[in-house]
């Protein structure tokens, strides 16, 4: 079944789309609502039942690259091509902070996730990340309702100077490592074609896994060890972490340019040109 929520948005195009994450007292129910990130700099949140737009803000003097909620929802963290992060209240409307620490690069990722392990000395209901095109990530500790916000880490991964305009084509990704708890995987054009995986415990990187080629999209099984990986080459590697194994599966027209895991983790939805590919994960 597939229906429209709103009107199409006059001469301007969806760049980023994110799901208000459900509270937990209803967990298992589906979520109701989408914030999308536009090329005018807008953002505009739309009720699935409602089938209408319900709010729009302009937080951005630039086109959107990345959006995300905070985990309760209560906050819209927004990346723009300018490498601004903007933080905005979807009940307001208000934009509450402005974080300008990746100027100049567009952001590639923002992720939230739930404050479940070690205590890292600063105060935060929650961590997120935020990382750039030019290989920086970020990672904060904040508590929204109290308007803190405190930089945890700074991480700027090397690259050569390669094939002039290899890197400006590959994005930069990082994702919090759901089976690993503060731990974070790194992809991006570098020195080696591999998987990083970064400790902010030990503040170094504590695991290397190689791939084939550099990465075009990523994205980790929050129910399982699995980690899956596209490439230009239009190929998607499975791996298990922290074996290594890996499966390789072809069937993509083109560069795998998103992978994403369904919450359950049973499903994997990959994307490439033209293709739109669900995978079923059966075993256990």
């Amino acid at each position: 079944l597939c229906y429209r929520v709103s009107a199409l948005v006059p001469l301007q195009s969806c760049q980023c789309l994110a799901w208000k994450p459900h509270p937990v007292i209803a967990f298992g129910a589906e979520s109701q609502h989408v914030v999308a990130g536009y090329s005018d700099g807008t953002i505009r949140l739309f009720s699935i039942s409602r089938t209408e737009m319900e709010l729009k803000m302009h937080p951005h003097a630039v086109a959107l690259t990345a959006i995300t909620y905070s985990t309760d929802g209560e906050m819209i963290l927004s990346g723009g091509k300018d490498g601004l992060v903007a933080v905005s209240s979807p009940r307001t409307g208000m934009t509450i902070r402005i974080l300008a620490d990746h100027k100049g690069s567009p952001i590639t990722v923002l992720q939230c996730t739930r404050k479940q392990y070690h205590d890292f000395g600063v105060e935060g209901g929650e961590l997120w990340l935020a990382t750039s095109l030019d290989r920086r990530v970020s990672i904060w500790a904040s508590d929204w309702l109290k308007d803190k916000c405190e930089l945890l880490d700074w991480l700027s991964f090397p690259a050569p100077a390669g094939p002039e305009g290899l890197g400006s084509l590959l994005p930069s990704l990082a994702a919090f490592c759901p089976w690993e708890p503060g731990t974070l995987v790194y992809v991006g054009f570098g020195m080696q074609k591999e998987a990083l995986f970064y400790s902010l415990h030990k503040k170094q990187v504590v695991e290397k896994i190689s791939l084939p080629y550099f990465a075009t999209s990523l994205s980790l099984s929050p129910a399982a060890r699995f980690m899956a990986v596209g490439f230009g080459e239009r190929l998607l590697r499975l791996l298990w972490c922290p074996t290594s194994n890996a499966q390789d599966y072809a069937g993509h027209d083109d560069t795998v340019h998103l992978c994403r895991f369904a919450p359950s983790g049973r499903h994997l939805l990959t994307t490439s040109h033209t293709a739109v590919l669900v995978w079923e994960f059966t075993g256990g």
